[in-house]
């Protein structure tokens, strides 16, 4: 290769490489140095959970923080590369950020702060001050939860040039605020719970579990109750779509090379058909928490409502596939026409 052609070869590489270069310095520092903080946040509570023999509902007092730690490190990050595809908003672009820094940062303070006075954070109306923790907790969240649902509509404003790409931004972001609004079925008393406070007894009100109490026995690590329903798998589910959308956007749109027999129609309804199936799978885990089932443990009901799900998903996908098969075809049946006339 002569020095001309590797000069080329290296502006090529170059200006490829600039819209990724110019993106992660776009990341919003504050998002970024929380999540960095939270990966330290956690590495400090894996110290506690080995050296720390007290436990909060069954489980290490320190695995709670652990848990939120890890949650809150990838939602920063996800949270500030989102922002970089917010055009022409930097005031508001900055106003999302610090908002959700300031309310994350409030969360996190009071659950290691209830962790180290080993007791629960959340759901906890048993004394004033536990009270006011949790009432800030559940007040700095729904901060949280509407400035992603105001990325959501931003982002399905904001004009993007790969509408497949554009729609996995959107569908990812809706989905997730879906997600986290599971929370809020959450915080319904149980009957037990409403008895205790007509007694004016101590008042948990709310749990993750339905069914069964919170604190029996768990998934390892996870917790999510192996014995009744439980809504953080829907919560957890339904908020990672942040990340898995996205990454079927980039992987149909950004290494095209692998899909090169698909158009854009067809990537923008793969990315549908995707979305769809995801919100179908969050709904099901919903309703099977609800009956008071757990998540290993399905029924009839639930099973027959994943072969549904499956099916839908397989049925949309068939469509599209017949769509490029037949397409492609008739591309070459006019090939080989124009191969034989030019003969």
């Amino acid at each position: 290769m002569s020095n001309v052609d590797t000069t080329k070869a290296t502006d090529a590489r170059a200006k490829s490489s600039q819209p990724l270069l110019h993106r992660i310095r776009a990341l919003n520092r504050p998002l970024i140095i929380l999540g960095a903080v939270m990966v330290a946040t956690f590495l400090a509570t894996l110290v506690g959970i080995f050296t720390d023999a007290r436990a909060i509902t069954g489980v290490p007092a320190w695995v709670k923080p652990a848990k939120f730690a890890i949650s809150v490190s990838v939602y920063s990050f996800t949270f500030a590369w989102l922002l970089t595809f917010v055009e022409n908003y930097p005031r508001l672009v900055r106003w999302m950020a610090n908002i959700t820094v300031a309310s994350i940062a409030v969360e996190m303070f009071a659950i290691i702060t209830q962790a180290a006075r080993g007791t629960t954070s959340h759901f906890n109306m048993t004394t004033t001050f536990n009270s006011l923790v949790f009432m800030a907790m559940g007040s700095f969240i729904v901060l949280v939860w509407a400035m992603n649902l105001v990325l959501a509509i931003v982002l399905i404003r904001q004009r993007m040039t790969d509408r497949a790409f554009a729609w996995s931004l959107r569908l990812g972001v809706i989905i997730s605020a879906l997600g986290m609004a599971v929370a809020f079925l959450m915080l319904r008393p149980s009957p037990d719970q409403v008895a205790a406070i007509a007694n004016h007894g101590p008042r948990i009100i709310g749990a993750h579990s339905v069914g069964v109490a919170d604190g029996g026995p768990g998934l390892p690590f996870l917790g999510w109750s192996t014995a009744g329903g439980d809504l953080r798998i829907a919560h957890f589910v339904g908020l990672h779509a942040l990340q898995v959308l996205p990454f079927l956007g980039w992987l149909l749109t950004r290494r095209k090379s692998l899909f090169v027999f698909l158009s854009g129609a067809d990537r923008v309804a793969f990315v549908w058909t995707a979305g769809a199936a995801y919100l179908g799978m969050v709904a099901l885990l919903v309703w099977q928490a609800l009956r008071g089932q757990s998540l290993i443990h399905p029924d009839s009901k639930t099973i027959f409502g994943l072969i549904a799900l499956a099916a839908g998903a397989a049925a949309s996908i068939a469509v599209i596939a017949a769509r490029v098969w037949n397409r492609n075809r008739k591309a070459r049946v006019l090939a080989s026409a124009m191969h034989i006339l030019t003969q």
